[in-house]
């Protein structure tokens, strides 16, 4: 298993995230890069959330599912306001 401290293992959860929340938003994507990036934003609010509701996301699969989730929510909100400004 990845460690999940390292940079890196968080980049590829990001862009796997990215990657996912992009295909489950069809149509509201920035891009891949753009979708990558609004991933590993998605993975730091997902463990940050996480640690506020006291939850320990333990496994590779449950934070890339996380940050998935965390990934869509940002490419929702980011289209809220693409579409509004």
């Amino acid at each position: 298993m990845l460690e999940q401290d390292s940079l890196l293992t968080w980049t590829i959860i990001g862009a796997v995230a990215g990657w996912l929340a992009g295909l489950i938003v069809e149509g509201y994507g920035f891009g891949l890069l753009g979708n990558v990036v609004l991933g590993m934003l998605g993975a730091a609010l997902a463990t940050f959330s996480a640690q506020l509701l006291g939850m320990q996301i333990a496994t590779t699969l449950g934070i890339t599912l996380a940050a998935t989730l965390g990934a869509v929510i940002l490419l929702l909100l980011a289209q809220l306001v693409r579409r509004y400004s």
